[in-house]
């Protein structure tokens, strides 16, 4: 038997290469260097690896101008214009998330530290039982988590890769790789350790659940089409030459993996568990890259491998994308904490991004990844808001929303700007969310979807109530005597909430640019 070493494009894999290339020197930095100068080193590094991929993607895209894609590893990976814009998205939104996960300045005096020093949002000693003489020294130094920065570029490398896997196995790997570092990282919260724990567990358990079932649909997969090979598993399906039913039970498991990663009903029972008990900064991160990452893997499994079985997964995604919009709207209402709201907000956004994948035409693929990235801004924003208001007795997160009122009286930009990232949930016009609503139901509509369409349509008028409900609270109601206070961060917040409220409101009145990339992205490699 003669083996033949791999040809590596290592042009066509760069951005992936420079990210996972930042996390191994992330962990050496880790190792080797001292504990004082391990944050700032950490921080430029991950800065200026998401910078260079960030180049690299752009590089990329140029050099294909006027082609299609291309393939890598020997069918491993492709390079298409969908895998790009996804990459491109993920990384924005990683460098967002590294920012507000570099913050180290939040808040005053608390656990009797001086003002910035042992207020940032991650445990100082993650392997110590909570609340333990360990943690408390940890604490009374001044010790600062930075391994979370090379977790986070992990996590980051995972997500490029998965979008543009290009068979089922690659795509497997880059699930687990994006996956693993997000278990450790959402139980890493430095207050409320047993909820973080809880929540880390919860994920860690549930995720490995989805995983399996993905895997055993690669296998069901492959038993019908003899390769793991999306395009291979297309043209089998297309010939008609393996046993339907394999290829429909292995669609199905595959489906439960990928629906888990997405947030999608009825397999989105963590999701408000692990966004309230993991670091608010990675749930701004993580509910927006994965999401990404997920929905960009969906679309290459159904739009590249399964296509020609549309009429027997369109029925699945149709009931599927009707109760995540149903369930997740109507939870909300009943939601009294802030992270939940926004936790079931981000099922309902699920059901109606699902409208898109659903379209199954270019329209569908197009509106799908404009949606994609703008939801991607909004969401980090809004968590970072929620970041910022702070009880005064111990400066930990304030969440519980009847102690939200009258907050954007006290401080109205803060209240001015979190309203901006409500009213896009919401849809309304001269916000992001509105074209983006728009562009997934009219993407719909053309591919037969309508009544799928107008479930979406009341679905989002009924959840407009209580995003409308938060802002009234903020503005027009009195605040309680012990209202929590918004404490003022240090640049990299600030740059956070700054970017995502600008792209927000320019995505509502200037989509054009970002909706032509989008509709110049709308072909996978095939």
């Amino acid at each position: 038997m003669n083996l033949q070493a791999p040809t590596v494009e290592y042009g066509l894999l760069s951005p992936m290469l420079i990210v996972f290339g930042v996390a191994i020197a992330g962990v050496l930095v880790e190792a080797f260097l001292p504990r004082t100068s391990r944050y700032g080193a950490q921080l430029v590094l991950s800065l200026g690896g998401l910078a260079a991929a960030v180049a690299a993607v752009v590089v990329l895209a140029r050099d294909m101008h006027g082609t299609v894609g291309q393939s890598a590893v020997m069918g491993a990976v492709v390079i298409d214009t969908p895998a790009l814009f996804l990459q491109a998205t993920i990384l924005v939104v990683g460098v967002l998330g590294i920012l507000l996960i570099a913050e180290r300045q939040i808040g005053a005096q608390a656990d009797g530290m001086p003002a910035g020093r042992g207020l940032d949002a991650f445990t100082p000693q993650a392997s110590a039982i909570p609340g333990a003489v360990a943690e408390q020294l940890a604490t009374k130094v001044g010790i600062i988590q930075t391994e979370v920065f090379p977790l986070t570029m992990f996590a980051i490398g995972g997500m490029l890769l998965f979008p543009a896997a290009d068979d089922l196995l690659t795509m497997f790997i880059a699930l687990e790789v994006l996956s693993l570092p997000l278990y450790l990282l959402c139980g890493l919260a430095r207050r409320h350790r047993l909820l973080s724990q809880e929540a880390a567990l919860k994920y860690f358990l549930l995720g490995a659940f989805s995983s399996a079932f993905f895997l055993f649909g690669a296998a069901m997969l492959y038993g019908y089409a003899g390769t793991l090979d999306l395009r291979g598993i297309a043209d089998v399906v297309a010939s008609g030459s393996g046993k339907t039913s394999l290829a429909l039970i292995g669609t199905g498991l595959l489906l439960v993996g990928l629906l888990f990663k997405i947030g999608a009903v009825p397999f989105h029972s963590w999701i408000p568990d692990v966004y309230q008990g993991a670091p608010t900064p990675i749930t701004a991160f993580m509910a927006a890259a994965t999401k990404i990452a997920a929905f960009g893997a969906t679309l290459r499994i159904f739009y590249v491998a399964l296509p020609e079985l549309r009429d027997d997964w369109r029925p699945v995604l149709w009931a599927v994308a009707i109760l995540t919009m149903v369930i997740g709207t109507v939870t909300a209402v009943t939601q009294t904490d802030v992270k939940r709201m926004l936790a079931y907000s981000a099922v309902a956004h699920t059901g109606f991004i699902l409208t898109g994948v659903i379209a199954g035409n270019e329209s569908g693929l197009s509106s799908t990844l404009f949606y994609l990235f703008a939801y991607g801004f909004s969401t980090v924003g809004a968590f970072a808001v929620v970041s910022l208001v702070r009880n005064t007795a111990d400066g930990d997160e304030d969440t519980a929303m009847a102690r939200w009122a009258g907050l954007g009286r006290r401080y109205p930009v803060v209240g001015v700007v979190f309203s901006l990232y409500l009213l896009a949930f919401a849809g309304i016009p001269l916000t992001s969310g509105f074209v983006s609503k728009f562009a997934v139901f009219k993407a719909a509509g053309e591919g037969g979807a309508i009544p799928l369409v107008i479930v979406g349509v009341v679905a989002s008028a009924v959840a407009a109530y209580f995003y409308v409900r938060v802002i009234v609270l903020m503005f027009f109601t009195d605040p309680p005597e012990d209202a929590p206070e918004v404490v003022v961060p240090s640049v990299l917040s600030t740059a956070v909430v700054t970017i995502t409220a600008a792209v927000t409101f320019a995505l509502g009145a200037l989509p054009q640019p970002i909706l032509d990339l989008a509709n110049n992205a709308n072909q996978f490699l095939r």
